[in-house]
Formats: structure tokens, sequence, C-alpha cells
């Protein structure tokens, strides 16, 4: 079937205005001017890049204090054909807001979002301590709530909230821990690689052959022995079965370093399903490490010492 032609104005997060997945894509450049679709859940973001609804979409993918986010882990092994383009980092700090009129003592009942309360646990219970929990489908869902006959009295909710809609701001800076961060991919059906820049990361989704000991160890193996290093590895279940598992994977590197190449071939020969989700620059820009024998040069001449052996070449 052929694709939609894309709509090159609209870009695809996770909504209502105001989430840190807005502010994420605050931080694209070719987003500036274009028009921004808020969605309400991965699987709806995804959708608008599929669809051609959207040039490319916004989505949480981990977060330093919870790690990997398994909607979109899971989202991005059912959904073909997409490449991430992008990643940025945005910390994630909270606030705690309320109706018009109400005072810190009289909270009881807070929203939030699941993640967004087990990041500001320790702060309730010496806050509000004994405080029921009502979970938000958003952040900003939570606050928005508080307008709508919501039975909470507070809200957890993104810094800055209270310039959407009309809420006061009890407490700010209410995560426990002030180091949070939550990085974002963007998302599209572009296949054009961006040229390597000596600071990038590859994602990858690779499925174990079999149920065995020492599946995972083999698999680990093309990167160790190639030199490459794996900032993220995590297991999702497939599904079909109990003891099936894919691995969600972040290698340091680009899919054009020799290293790296040489790591997918490897990877392709062991597993029965590897799923390229892109190579692109880091957030943090910072350069990858890794020691001299790994270098392209070195990958390259073992090449051609292999291609002069066939050849029947005279040593040299």
């Amino acid at each position: 079937m052929p694709l939609t032609p894309l709509d090159t104005d609209s870009y695809s997060f996770l909504g209502p205005a105001g989430t840190f997945t807005e502010a994420a894509l605050a931080q694209v450049p070719d987003a500036a001017g274009k028009r921004w679709r808020a969605v309400n859940n991965v699987g709806e973001a995804l959708a608008d890049v599929v669809s051609g609804r959207s040039v490319a979409a916004m989505i949480a993918i981990e977060n330093s204090v919870d790690g990997g986010v398994s909607a979109t882990q899971d989202a991005l092994a059912s959904v073909p054909n997409l490449r991430i383009v992008g990643e940025y980092l945005v910390p994630v700090n909270f606030v705690l807001v309320a109706r018009p009129g109400t005072t810190l003592a009289e909270v009881n009942t807070v929203n939030a979002h699941p993640v967004a309360y087990a990041q500001c646990r320790a702060w309730l219970e010496k806050a509000v301590p004994g405080h029921g929990y009502i979970p938000a489908s958003s952040n900003v869902a939570a606050a928005a709530a508080l307008l709508e006959n919501s039975q909470a009295d507070a809200a957890i909710a993104p810094p800055g909230i209270d310039t959407h809609h009309p809420v006061v701001v009890l407490a700010t800076n209410i995560g426990d821990n002030p180091n949070a961060v939550t990085r974002f991919v963007l998302v599209s059906r572009t296949v054009t690689l961006p040229e390597p820049t000596g600071a990038d990361k590859t994602t990858l989704i690779i499925e174990l052959p079999d149920d065995r000991s020492g599946a995972l160890l083999e698999m680990l193996e093309q990167f160790a022995t190639r030199g490459v290093n794996l900032s993220l590895i995590q297991s999702r279940p497939i599904g079909d079965a109990l003891g099936r598992y894919r691995f969600v994977i972040d290698a340091d590197g680009h899919i054009l370093d020799e290293r790296m190449a040489d790591a997918l071939l490897g990877l392709r020969r062991f597993s029965p399903n590897v799923t390229f989700l892109g190579s692109y620059p880091r957030a943090d820009k910072q350069a990858i490490e890794f020691t001299s024998r790994f270098d392209d040069e070195i990958f390259i001449e073992a090449r051609d010492w292999l291609r002069g052996l066939i050849d029947g070449e005279p040593a040299a």
C-alpha cells in the first residue's frame, strides 16, 4: 500500500497544552511555526505519523527515575516503518495546584498522573499526611479537572500550568528527585539517516531466538566484542508465550560507524527479529568514547585483509 503524503505542517504530542511533551517539542527547530496536534496517548501519536496526519510525533521513552516508558517501547515494537530522528531532554519538576481560595491545609485528596505521583510521594506524605490519591491521564488533565467538579482538592502539575488554567500554586519544586529528567524522542516515517556526529545513539528492538541458557549473553556479546556500549537495555514480554522477551536497546554510536554496523550484522545472524529504530544525535552531545582497537580503520583493514586472502593476493 503506498504511503499517504506527509502533512509537513503538523506535529503530534501528548496533550493538552502545558505538558512536558509539549516542552520537548518546543526544542525542535523544524516544528517552530507549524501546527501542533495534541493527542491523548502514544498510540494516537504514532497513528498520526503512520496515517500522514503529522510529519512526526514527540513521545516520552525514558525517565531517569522510573526507567523506560513501557507503553512507548511496546508501541514502537508493534508499529512498523517508524524511525527515531532525534532525542530531547526535559528536566522534570512539579508544582501542587488547587482551585482559587484553597489552602495547603485544606488539601485532603490529590489528583495526579501515576508517574508524577510516584515522583512526589515523599513530599506529599510530609506536607499532606494521610492524603487520598486519584489517578489522572496526564498532569495537565489533573489540573484541569479541578475546575470540573473534581473530587480532588489539589493536583500535581508541571510548572507554568497556571498560565493555561485558572488555578493557584500551593507549592513548588515538590518532586522528590531534583535531578529527574525525561528523555523524549521524535518519531517519523523518514528513512533518511542523519550524518554521524561522533555523539550519536542507535535504538534497536531485538527478540531472543529462544528461551535457553546463554541466549541473552550471546546477544550482548554482539555489542561487547565490537566495543559498543549500551546506555539502555530493558526487557519487554513479546506476549505470545511465557519466557519470550524482546529487548529495547540504546547503543552508543551510529549505524554508519564500522563497529556498530558490524554489531548489527552479528545481531541479524543471531536473532529472528531485529528492529532498527534509528541512529540520531545524542541530546547531551557527549562524544562517544571507545578504545582505538575499535576504530573504523581497524574494521576496514580486516575486511581488506580477508578479501586479499580470498582473491589470492600476496601477503604484505
